[in-house]
């Protein structure tokens, strides 16, 4: 059996190319696709954490009054 030729083993190292290629494609479009979710969480949990800070600061606006009004009493 012959030694392939330089125009077969091109033709060999272009289709595994073009099968990386797809691979590499494939995984880019799932990469992308995590990115867009966790930046969907990132601003869900931002989100959630600004709302508990709000509700903290409201519990600790009360604080000083409910302790003003018991000392008064």
């Amino acid at each position: 059996m012959a030694a392939p030729s330089l125009l077969e083993q091109l033709a060999e190292r272009v289709e595994r190319l073009l099968l990386r290629h797809g691979e590499l494609q494939r995984t880019n479009t799932l990469l992308h696709e995590q990115i867009e979710q966790l930046t969907r969480e990132r601003d869900n949990l931002k989100s959630r954490l600004g709302a508990a800070r709000n509700r903290i600061d409201a519990l600790l606006d009360r604080l000083p009054q409910e302790a003003s009004a018991k000392e008064s009493e």
